[in-house]
């Protein structure tokens, strides 16, 4: 069975830091684009960052300057390190994945989400 799964979510003060990891297991040929996405109460899912395989990054506006996403490729792993927090950074943080896998070829997976919780 393919999956992501987040860990590193929690509660921190304004200004403070969080890293979070994704790790993706199961029978994966392999791994295109990964991602992070977030989404608040009342809010839709929106993108956070995105690295490729190549490495190349895309960031939202918002959290340009404060968020680094890295990939280790030969762990199957995404982070997030998330510095100068705002209470506006509340949500709940999903990992994304293109995987190519031996059960359904090319396809989109999604993480079950880390809540993190930034406190003024």
């Amino acid at each position: 069975q393919v999956q992501l799964v987040e860990s590193g979510g929690g509660l921190v003060q304004a200004g403070g830091s969080l890293r979070l990891s994704c790790v993706a297991s199961g029978t994966i040929f392999s791994i295109n684009a990964m991602g992070w996405y977030r989404q608040a109460p009342g809010k839709q899912r929106e993108l956070v960052a995105v690295i490729t395989s190549g490495g190349t990054t895309n960031y939202a506006d918002s959290v340009k300057g404060r968020f680094t996403i890295s990939r280790d490729n030969a762990k199957n792993t995404v982070y997030l390190q998330m510095n100068n927090l705002k209470p506006e950074d509340t949500a709940v943080y999903y990992c994304h994945a293109v995987m190519w896998t031996v059960v359904a070829g090319v396809d989109d997976y999604w993480g079950q989400g880390t809540q993190v919780t930034v406190s003024s």
